[in-house]
């Protein structure tokens, strides 16, 4: 059985196991130390990428992303994904590791990130998951066990999918809007195949999608970082980054894209500005009308984010993003460590 030193007391410390054996080792009575695991949660542009390499350095960490945009290979400006620089100064994983063409469910992303986690413990180092996708974060902090998915789609699935050939994502989304309103707020019009999902659980069980999680805690202790700012410095945040993302070459990254053979409806288009660019590349929309859809989605983003990330949640440790933030998280972090060593 691998081991690593119990940094605090010196003491050998297996590695990581399962999750079943943990709980299964729970069962029987015997006294379970759990392996730290750190989430770091935020809106969009709201600086989360460089508290995290900074931490990251400070804390022996490797970086775990949970960005539903950063799996896809080939889009790097729009999706603000970390340098290759920074990259270099700390181990990423889940960063490029889809094609465009591919869809990643909930299932698999839970599953990627909880193995990524137990590579990164066992190697005696500290796990750091950072992401700004809701539905992901969640699922970790709340032990979420999502259905690991692979059966045939239901016939009330199929109907569905032609009905939004048919009608319009957005019919279907206003549907969704009647029959669970909480799923609603937080799915995006945009992506169809979310939508069309709810819809086809609750046409099946009469239910809301979110009565049907089955929860099972992780085998991590987990503390969560939430990083904030005011919604007015968060807006002007966004906007002065989706400008420089235009000055860097945005438009010419979805041109390639493009040019290489990826359809307009893969999944790693339906981030928010790759339809809106897509439409400027093929000359149907100028790029100023282009920008202020893009700025108009990713504020209304932000707002979808916070009904994920609410500032009275008692799971999440909230700091302001102001100068000496970080120092603040480290201590935090630290002080957290040595109380679960003892």
């Amino acid at each position: 059985m691998a081991c690593r030193r119990d940094r605090h007391h010196g003491r050998p410390r297996p590695a990581p196991r399962t999750a079943r054996a943990l709980r299964r080792r729970a069962a029987r009575g015997a006294r379970v130390s759990l392996p730290p695991l750190i989430l770091l949660v935020g809106a969009t542009a709201v600086g989360k990428t460089e508290a995290a390499i900074v931490l990251a350095e400070r804390l022996q960490a490797e970086i775990i992303s949970a960005d539903s945009r950063l799996l896809y290979r080939g889009l790097d400006i729009g999706t603000a994904k970390p340098t290759p620089e920074e990259r270099q100064r700390v181990r990423h994983h889940l960063v490029d590791v889809a094609d465009p063409g591919e869809v990643w469910s909930l299932a698999q992303v839970r599953r990627a990130v909880l193995e990524a986690a137990a590579d990164i413990s066992a190697r005696g180092r500290l796990p750091l998951v950072v992401g700004g996708t809701g539905q992901y974060m969640r699922a970790l902090l709340e032990g979420w066990e999502p259905p690991a998915g692979g059966s045939p789609p239901s016939a009330t699935r199929l109907r569905l999918e032609d009905e939004a050939r048919r009608l319009g994502g957005a019919a279907l989304h206003g549907r969704l809007r009647l029959l669970d309103p909480d799923s609603a707020e937080r799915i995006d019009a945009r992506n169809v195949r979310r939508v069309i999902r709810a819809v086809e659980i609750h046409e099946l069980t009469g239910a809301p999608a979110s009565d049907q999680r089955r929860h099972v805690p992780l085998p991590y202790r987990i503390l969560c970082l939430g990083l904030r700012l005011p919604r007015a410095e968060l807006y002007a945040r966004i906007d002065a980054r989706l400008d420089e993302m235009l000055r860097a070459g945005w438009v010419e990254e979805v041109r390639r894209l493009l040019a290489a053979g990826l359809e307009p409806a893969a999944p790693a288009f339906s981030a928010i500005g790759y339809p809106q660019l897509v439409e400027v590349v093929r000359g149907r929309l100028g790029l100023a009308e282009a920008r202020a859809d893009i700025r108009k989605r990713t504020h209304a983003f932000v707002r979808r984010q916070a009904n994920w990330f609410k500032p009275g949640d008692p799971a999440i440790r909230w700091f302001e993003n102001r100068p000496g933030v970080i120092e603040l998280m480290e201590s935090e972090v630290r002080a957290w460590l040595a109380a679960g060593a003892v």
